[in-house]
């Protein structure tokens, strides 16, 4: 993987911003820290920082092709059918190296934009066309790669984090109203395309297009359809298990280590069995990496979200595959420090602890290897999630994992609180997203509401989850593939019967039904259990102190939080829900500090 930035604009002359490019490249190098490269055009400035997967010798990039024209690709992503592509390109054009970056841009020199309803992967890129004075950039249809702009004055500037577009002097760091709704009343999700700052955008899932002198134009070339699908049981599992298979395969090909994140739960477990198979087979032992708390064997307690904990399904799994394992051990004072690293890693205030202990889980497992493989997704697209099989949740008129606006707004500070109906702004987005789910004539009621469910879910908390992945491996310059977000499961899966998904009343049950045999009876169906995290009540009392320490010395949050919600929210009587169970009251009072640190050290004009 790597990062990917650009300045351009078809009018003015942007030799000047080589300069500007570069300091956006500097925050990426994390993204990158294998090659770097840059190209100066006229008309624009391209911009690369390169975590070095396949080709490590012939891939650096900008990369360019004169066929018939000069093309130039900034390229951040992994392609899985490249080899297939190849062979079907191999018939116009000569290749020179074995990478997907030239597989990629030759598929756009020889189909145009249609190239990326050919792709299968995970990617965002642009391509500079010289002669035709254009720039095509796309974005992976699940959304796993990031890209995000502004354009200003007929200038177009783009960039795989938020960070690099603020490292540029010209683009002013600006949170009006509307950023600030974004942040208190939906964050850690963002509406879809939402950068959050004024005029920061982002390319959505599926989206793609041209900028020209006449501006950006993006539109959408994939989402989920719903089509009729009348398969028995026993050959959608089938079908189920051959997808499946065939995405954990795809993926496992790199040309450096490959590992795989081990929960001791049924996703994580499943990739990391068909990757250990296939390792034995070329006589390799697959590495395995899971996080834990020091004192969670003290303090766990069993809760309807959480039954159990995962270090006794982990050891039974590492020593079935007979794996390389290797824990990380998170300690509450390294864990509320990084609450600060995390939010630069992300450029926003994120999920709390949920980032932070990732952010060190992944520095941990980039001593080993560079490439991982995580169970992200499968949850959404088969119905995992708790709001799926509640009958009474998943029929609530509003997003099932955030029903805490109410509360929300009571700290909004009064400059703002009048911007906008915090209601309406929330319900809003939920009903426009739910409005967009693909359906047919023919669906009962309860199959309408599930294809709504699995479109709110698949736009907004799944895109939390991805920005997470994303942004704290990326920020060791580690690779997660998810093998979950191949674009053929979530077609296919979107239009399997609910009864089907739910087999057996059991959340996955079709997932686990077809993957009989990859696992021990007792993984393959444990309840589901979420991504850890510490029940220390040290963690309490240390962002408590933090906050209030913060509260004391003096911070721009007060300008657009009330400091009378903060002050109630540290006496401990508050016990809402900030984001469905993930966060709760020391997570909330976390996320406060990470809001503190993301407007000073970012400099954010509030």
């Amino acid at each position: 993987m790597c990062g990917i930035t650009g300045i351009v604009n078809f009018a003015d002359d942007m030799r000047s911003q080589e300069r500007n490019c570069r300091k956006m490249m500097s925050v990426l190098a994390r993204r990158g820290p294998d090659q770097n490269g840059i190209e100066v055009f006229p008309e624009a400035v391209l911009g690369h920082t390169r975590l070095a997967v396949i080709d490590i010798q012939g891939g650096r990039q900008p990369m360019k092709c004169r066929c018939g024209g000069e093309f130039v690709i900034v390229y951040n992503g992994e392609l899985y059918n490249t080899a297939e592509l190849r062979r079907e390109l191999e018939t116009d054009f000569e290749f020179t190296t074995h990478s997907d970056t030239e597989v990629v841009l030759k598929s756009y020199v020889k189909w145009g934009e249609d190239c990326v309803n050919r792709f299968n992967g995970i990617f965002a890129f642009a391509i500079l066309d010289r002669l035709r004075g254009t720039l095509f950039i796309a974005r992976d249809r699940i959304g796993v790669k990031p890209l995000f702009y502004y354009e200003s004055g007929g200038t177009l500037y783009f960039a795989s984090e938020i960070p690099a577009l603020m490292a540029n002097p010209d683009i002013p760091r600006v949170l009006d109203s509307e950023g600030v709704m974004e942040l208190l009343l939906i964050a850690p999700g963002r509406t879809p395309g939402s950068g959050v700052l004024k005029g920061f955008k982002e390319v959505r899932p599926g989206w793609c297009g041209y900028f020209t002198e006449n501006g950006l134009d993006l539109h959408e070339y994939w989402r989920l359809r719903a089509w009729e699908l009348n398969e028995t049981f026993e050959d959608t599992a089938a079908h189920v298990r051959e997808l499946v298979e065939d995405s954990i395969r795809r993926q496992l090909v790199a040309d450096v280590p490959v590992c795989t994140f081990l929960s001791g739960g049924l996703d994580s477990s499943l990739i990391s069995s068909i990757a250990a198979s296939e390792m034995k087979k070329q006589g390799k032992r697959l590495s395995t990496f899971s996080v834990d708390y020091k004192g969670n064997d003290k303090y766990f307690r069993s809760s309807h979200f959480q039954p159990d904990s995962d270090p006794e399904y982990i050891r039974e799994m590492a020593e079935y595959l007979d794996t390389d394992h290797h824990w990380t051990v998170v300690e509450v004072p390294e864990l509320v420090q990084a609450l600060y690293e995390s939010t630069q890693a992300r450029g926003l205030p994120g999920m709390a602890d949920v980032d932070a202990s990732l952010l060190i889980f992944c520095r941990e497992i980039k001593e080993h290897g560079t490439v991982a493989l995580s169970g992200e997704c499968a949850d959404e697209i088969f119905g995992g999630y708790p709001w799926y099989r509640d009958k009474d949740i998943r029929m609530t008129d509003g997003f099932p994992w955030a029903q805490s606006t109410a509360y929300r707004s009571g700290f909004i500070a009064e400059k703002y609180a009048n911007a906008a109906d915090a209601q309406e702004f929330v319900y809003s987005r939920y009903r426009e997203t739910a409005d967009y789910a693909d359906t047919l004539p023919g669906d009962s009621p309860l199959e309408k509401r599930m294809r709504e469910m699995t479109q709110l879910n698949f736009h907004w908390f799944m895109q939390t989850l991805l920005d997470r992945k994303d942004r704290m491996s990326m920020y060791s310059g580690l690779e997660v593939r998810v093998p979950f977000c191949d674009y053929r499961i979530a077609e296919y899966l979107y239009n399997v019967k609910w009864e089907y998904k739910d087999w057996q009343g059991r959340e996955k049950g079709l997932l686990r039904k077809a993957m009989e045999g990859w696992l021990p009876e007792r993984v393959l169906w444990r309840k589901k259990s979420p991504y850890p995290k510490t029940h220390d009540p040290a963690f309490l009392a240390a962002v408590t102190a933090e906050l209030s320490g913060i509260l004391a010395a003096g911070t721009p949050l007060t300008e657009i939080v009330r400091p009378e919600a903060l002050k109630r929210l540290l006496s401990g009587e508050d016990h809402v829900q900030w984001y469905g169970q993930l966060m709760n009251l020391p997570q909330t009072i976390a996320f406060f500090i990470q809001l503190h640190h993301w407007l000073t050290f970012f400099d954010i004009n509030a």
